[in-house]
């Protein structure tokens, strides 16, 4: 029986990494971290990364790895990385099953 993925990248966040990474001349590499701050305690902060750190845990889809490190999987266990377009633009958008609150832009929460 396969256990679930500690984190998921969904295949419209890993088409954006792509292509983003092919721009820049990078690794398809997206790394999430969580820090402390923002207007509900904790923030998203996502950047490429040039390579894994050894204790990394990563997930792939469509040959695009996301990795987090210990200490951030620990808040955002089991949650969704995904890239979403409205009219008010476009962005990564983790959806956070350990997120008691958030704020009204989805790039800070609070557990």
């Amino acid at each position: 029986m396969n256990e679930p993925l500690p984190i998921e990248l969904t295949a419209s966040a890993a088409a954006r990494v792509a292509v983003i990474a092919t721009k820049l001349g990078k690794p398809a590499i997206l790394r999430l971290a969580v820090e402390g701050g923002g207007c509900s305690g904790f923030q998203y902060r996502f950047g490429l990364a040039d390579d894994v750190e050894a204790d990394d845990i990563q997930v792939s889809n469509d040959g695009v790895k996301l990795v987090v490190d210990p200490m951030s999987l620990d808040l955002v266990r089991g949650a969704a990385v995904d890239f979403v377009e409205s009219l008010g633009g476009a962005a990564f958008k983790v959806t956070n099953p350990n997120a008691a609150s958030g704020c009204g832009c989805g790039s800070s929460f609070s557990v």
